[in-house]
């Protein structure tokens, strides 16, 4: 296929709930949504850099340059027949994976729409339900914490996730336990910690939780090999892993027990892909993150998340846990009966774009067509 044309849309959206992680607190949630044109037929990805250089280098700011003036021109006009012919064209390019993922993730939902078939049977996914959970900032009070895990649990979520950062830790995930024995519970700390708090996550311990998620710096390896040495639960990388080799690092020297998937991390569905291999050859089970997509990421998400090692319940809730109105149509929403969400069933992603409500949150636009 001849890639004949490509937009770019920036566009912001409020959160229906201010999410507070060790970052900060975000209100409004931006993203670059990423349209490659070819016979007919339109592609779609989202970059979820954001406005600020927190959990990511990237920002909306960078990633527009560099799908603008470098990543753009290299697959406009070019014959594209499978998506392995994209990365290769961004060897000249150290860096920036949201940007590239986007681009890429574009390519994928297009050629699948072209052949006929959903991205998932694309990919050779072997499900038709992505369980999920659903991922809790921190909250201004213990209570509020309390009453916001209960309105999930109502809702049918059977797995909490909670950001938690030093001096709020041991304390709100007790009192979660306590009052939810049961349930799927895990941590994540996005890097908000050092080595030093072994002892705190020692104390963890008997909380029974699925997992610790990304507890010391962003892109350590060798201290989380140090930290799952001393601790039963297991530890879950997240930010560490932006490549296949990261991930194979990681792997060989014990740094984790469980590796999280972010397709934007990464630079692509095809990089993805190559980790969730290598993990299933090692045992090492995954989950799918989240990064509060629209509609387009979040639907991305889920057929990646058909490939048989993606054995944890993924962070890919409900469309109204973040947003009143997308920008995509079907909507998604839980399966309360198991806690899962149902996978788009056709072509590509297997979601529509409204062009309406893009431009009514469209903060910039720019396109790009063939030249002559």
């Amino acid at each position: 296929m001849k890639i004949e044309h490509v937009e770019l849309h920036h566009i912001s959206q409020r959160l229906v709930h201010p999410f507070r992680t060790s970052f900060g607190t975000q209100i409004e949630r931006s993203c670059i949504l990423v349209a490659v044109y070819s016979d007919g037929l339109v592609g779609w990805g989202e970059c979820t850099a954001s406005h600020d250089p927190g959990y990511s280098y990237e920002t909306i700011t960078t990633a527009w340059h560099i799908l603008s003036e470098f990543l753009v021109p290299q697959i406009l006009g070019q014959e594209i027949t499978s998506p392995a012919d994209v990365p290769p064209r961004y060897d000249k390019v150290r860096g920036h994976p949201m940007a590239k993922a986007s681009l890429e993730n574009a390519i994928w939902d297009l050629l699948a729409k072209a052949q006929g078939v959903s991205l998932s049977e694309m990919l050779g996914g072997v499900r038709d339900r992505i369980e999920v959970g659903v991922s809790i900032g921190i909250q201004p009070t213990l209570e509020g914490l309390l009453q916001r895990v209960g309105q999930f649990v109502d809702k049918g979520y059977g797995r909490i996730k909670m950001k938690i950062e030093p001096g709020w830790e041991i304390e709100p995930l007790s009192a979660v336990r306590e009052l939810h024995p049961t349930i799927k519970l895990m941590a994540d700390a996005n890097s908000a910690f050092t080595l030093e708090y072994a002892p705190l996550f020692q104390q963890m311990d008997p909380l029974n939780l699925l997992m610790i998620e990304q507890p010391l710096h962003h892109d350590d390896i060798f201290d989380h090999a140090k930290l799952q040495a001393q601790v039963n639960t297991p530890i879950c990388l997240d930010e560490s892993i932006h490549t296949p080799n990261h991930a194979r690092w990681a792997i060989e020297m014990k740094a984790c027990r469980i590796i999280n998937m972010k397709v934007a991390r990464v630079g692509g569905i095809g990089s993805a892909v190559a980790i969730h291999d290598m993990c299933q050859e090692a045992g090492i089970p995954m989950w799918h993150g989240g990064m509060l997509e629209t509609g387009v990421g979040r639907a991305t998400n889920l057929h990646l998340s058909t490939l048989p090692n993606f054995t944890l319940p993924a962070d890919i809730s409900a469309t109204e846990r973040y947003y009143t109105e997308d920008i995509a149509e079907p909507s998604f929403h839980l399966n309360v009966e198991d806690s899962t969400i149902t996978v788009p069933t056709g072509p590509g992603i297997g979601v529509e774009v409204q062009m309406d409500r893009v431009k009514k949150y469209r903060v910039q636009h720019e396109v790009f067509d063939t030249p002559g």
